[in-house]
This record gives structure tokens, sequence and C-alpha cells, in this order.
């Protein structure tokens, strides 16, 4: 039987992703007390309403992100997110924030989503996440574009270092459309290899970035 790994974070109402964004706000449309005039004895539905920048969560940014020319979450072919050939790179933060090159060289990564646990997501939903967290380096998103990596995620706040205002490793892979999964969760529990990864999104026309339910296959 497949086993599955949940590496998503729970949106929840209130709940801010991004330092500076706006927090999701999950609530009813129409609750279940006041649909019961609406419909027979004993019948009842909540309809919900979610009001979110797309930034929230866990999520997957396409081309679109970066690039107005760029693929958008509906020309993305289904493919690219799912039953991806998965590898796990360990970069623990407690032994430097700046991922580099060096740390991909030696690991297979043709094809496959590399996923690079950090264990920064002990830190998800307190002040320590949003500030000096690990990151790629530029020549890290070169290394990876040029052995033909598929999928980049990491369990942090952002795959760039954002103490500046660049951002070489989204530019960089987004532009040779490798996507990108940020704030992902539990990847202490997924094996270095051996599993298949899926991120898919709703297909949203004109929208760059959305939150998934990100996992691990392991069989």
């Amino acid at each position: 039987m497949n086993k599955y790994i949940d590496l998503s974070h729970t949106v929840h109402d209130g709940l801010v992703t991004y330092k500076g964004l706006p927090a999701a706000i999950v609530c009813d449309f129409l609750s279940r007390e006041a649909s019961r005039s609406r419909y027979a004895p004993g019948t009842e539905f909540q309809i919900g309403k979610i009001e979110m920048v797309t930034n929230t969560g866990t999520y997957i940014d396409c081309p679109f992100h970066r690039y107005e020319d760029g693929k958008d979450l509906s020309e993305v072919k289904l493919e690219r997110f799912v039953d991806i050939e998965g590898v796990v790179v360990r970069a623990d933060y407690r032994t430097g924030l700046a991922i580099t090159a060096d740390t991909f060289k030696g690991i297979y990564v043709k094809g496959r989503a590399v996923l690079v646990h950090t264990g920064w997501d002990e830190h998800w939903e307190t002040d320590a996440y949003f500030d000096d967290h690990p990151f790629l380096t530029e020549d890290a998103a070169l290394y990876l574009r040029d052995n033909g990596a598929r999928l980049v995620g990491i369990d942090s706040h952002n795959i760039d270092d954002t103490h500046g205002n660049t951002r070489p490793v989204h530019s960089t892979l987004l532009r040779a459309e490798i996507l990108i999964v940020e704030h992902m969760c539990n990847l202490k529990n997924v094996p270095d290899g051996g599993f298949k990864f899926n991120a898919a999104p709703p297909k949203f026309k004109g929208a760059g970035t959305f939150p998934v339910r990100a996992f691990a296959n392991v069989g």
C-alpha cells in the first residue's frame, strides 16, 4: 500500500506566511445556522469564504510569478506538478544559512524534485521564522538549472536570501521553468530518495503562485 507524508502547513484564519503580507481570512459565507432556513428540517450546509494573498501557506511558484511572459498556473502542464521522482538534500540550518552549489554536488538531480531539508520549519508561526533563514545561493540555482532539476523545494521562509532586494534563485529557476515550492514541512520524515513528489495547485489563469497540498509518496 502507498504511504503518504504530508509536507504542507495548515492554512487557517489569521495565518501570516510572509511578513508584510496580509493574514488569511477563513470564515463563513453561509453558516450552517443560516442555511437551515433554506433547506428541509435536519438539512444544513456550510459555504466558506477565503480571502488571502496567493503566497500563503505552503505554495508553488510558476514562471509567471517572476516573469510577465512566463507560464501561469493554468499553463503549466499537470505532469510538472505530480509523480516527480524526488530527492531530499540535507542542509541543517545550524551549520550555516547559505546553501551553495557544493551541497548538491554528487547528488543526481536531473528530472527530479530536489527538496532541501534545513529544519527551519520548526520556527513556523513564530517571529524567528521570518528573519535570518536558510536560503540557496545563486551558484546553487545555476548548478540545479544546469544539471536538469525539475522542481526545487525548501522548508524555509524563502528560497532566496531576503536581506537584499534581488532574488537570483527565483530569477534563475523560474526563467528555466523550474518550479519552486516554499514553506514546506516534515522533510525530516522523508527518505533521501525513492519517493514521488506531488504539489498540484488549482488551475488559475493570471496567477503564478498558489498554496498546494504537497506530499511525498514513499510507497
